[in-house]
């Protein structure tokens, strides 16, 4: 691969194994989507996870990174991300982040998603959508030529101006043949950091973590899961993207 600042920038050939790989992801986060409902524990959906990536013949890319137990990340209600898959048990009108990762052929898929379960009061579907729009808009960004930090920056406004806030603890990043790769791709803009022109070749996963309250977060006592400070509902949508000469292709979308 080419680099640029460190940054690795891939081929037609590289994008083709990225964009199956993040192909696979979004249908394993619509088999759980559409499972979502109250009564459920957050267990099932590990379950589902592994039955998918068996099905697909891929590696879930979660499972013993860092040590992380498990495929899938779950994250209910203040839990803002790395959520530990459990016995907790969906009540009607929670919210549920599912970011889920797979290798394939040696690249790696990453995407996230929230949903709602059952009914869910009127604020709380403004803040899912919120957060999935102020992704979509920073994907629009997401173009050769610009810079990272336009990315960063409508991301910011639209969240804030909507009237809730973006966690600075945790940024996107660039993917390809690891995980996470350069450059960071944070949801803000950082004071005193130089911005970075945007080349065809990258790939990256834009996941802006949007919260209700406050975006202060604390880590538990399991070492992985983030939730808000004042407990207050956060929500989490990503998308892997690659930036192409005819602007940006959202790699982590299903066939339909």
């Amino acid at each position: 691969m080419k680099k640029f600042r460190g940054i690795f920038l891939k081929n037609d050939a590289e994008i083709a194994l990225l964009r199956e790989a993040n192909r696979i992801v979004s249908v394993i986060l619509d088999e759980m989507g559409a499972a979502v409902r109250p009564g459920l524990t957050t267990m099932r959906f590990e379950q589902i996870a592994q039955d998918m990536c068996r099905k697909f013949g891929v590696v879930p890319a979660f499972q013993g990174y860092g040590g992380f137990p498990y495929a899938l990340c779950c994250s209910v209600n203040e839990q803002v991300v790395h959520g530990f898959p459990s016995n907790r048990v969906l009540e009607e009108g929670d919210i549920v982040t599912f970011d889920m990762g797979v290798i394939y052929d040696g690249f790696y898929g990453d995407s996230a998603r929230t949903f709602g379960v059952g009914e869910i009061p009127d604020e709380t579907q403004r803040l899912l959508d919120v957060t999935r729009e102020s992704l979509m808009r920073g994907i629009e960004h997401a173009v050769a030529g610009n810079q990272l930090y336009s990315i960063s920056k409508v991301i910011q406004e639209y969240v804030e101006l909507s009237g809730f806030s973006v966690v600075k603890r945790f940024v996107g990043h660039g993917i390809g043949r690891n995980l996470h790769e350069k450059p960071e791709v944070p949801n803000f803009v950082p004071r005193g950091v130089v911005d970075l022109p945007l080349k065809a070749g990258m790939v990256l996963s834009v996941e802006p973590m949007v919260c209700v309250g406050s975006p202060d977060v604390e880590i538990l006592e399991d070492k992985w899961t983030a939730v808000t400070k004042d407990r207050r509902l956060s929500a989490h949508f990503e998308h892997t993207i690659a930036l192409t000469q005819d602007g940006p292709e959202i790699l982590s979308r299903s066939d339909h």
